[in-house]
């Protein structure tokens, strides 16, 4: 079993705040506002840097497998596997893309990638930009390997 990515001295934060939107550690309470952003964008997130391999699948999931895979990632959260972030628009309080925390080769490092939907577009960037500051500025990582976008 690989090791955590972080060691059990971090304190994980289970939300950031950013500029219109907000981060929250995925879990199954974003279940369908999760399921909907997603399932309406699929074609969008499959030509997004990092996805397009396998998911999100081309026929997309019921809600109850959403369910499962948002299980999945909260169960690996909290063993410090990997990390998964709901992003979540300020305004409307909308799921509106993920973004997620994987281990790199090397230890200490952290490859990163998101989504939004496609009705949020235009957020792709800022988010990325936001995003990477935040990782090197509040996470012990070495680096951080995430396309700008």
């Amino acid at each position: 079993m690989r090791d955590a990515l972080v060691d059990d001295a971090f304190v994980v934060p289970e939300v950031f705040v950013g500029d219109g939107f907000r981060l929250e550690l995925l879990g199954p309470q974003h279940n369908e506002a999760d399921h909907a952003a997603w399932m309406s964008s699929i074609e969008h997130i499959r030509s997004t840097p990092g996805f397009g391999r396998g998911w999100p699948p081309a026929a997309g999931m019921t809600p109850a497998q959403n369910l499962a895979d948002l299980e999945s990632h909260a169960e690996r959260s909290a063993r410090r596997v990997d990390f998964a972030y709901s992003v979540i628009e300020d305004v409307t309080g909308d799921v509106i893309g993920c973004v997620y925390l994987k281990p790199a080769v090397a230890q200490g490092e952290v490859d990163v990638s998101s989504w939004v939907s496609a009705a949020r577009a235009e957020l792709d960037g800022p988010l990325t930009h936001v995003v990477a500051a935040w990782l090197r500025e509040a996470w012990p990582f070495r680096a951080v390997h995430y396309t700008l976008r």
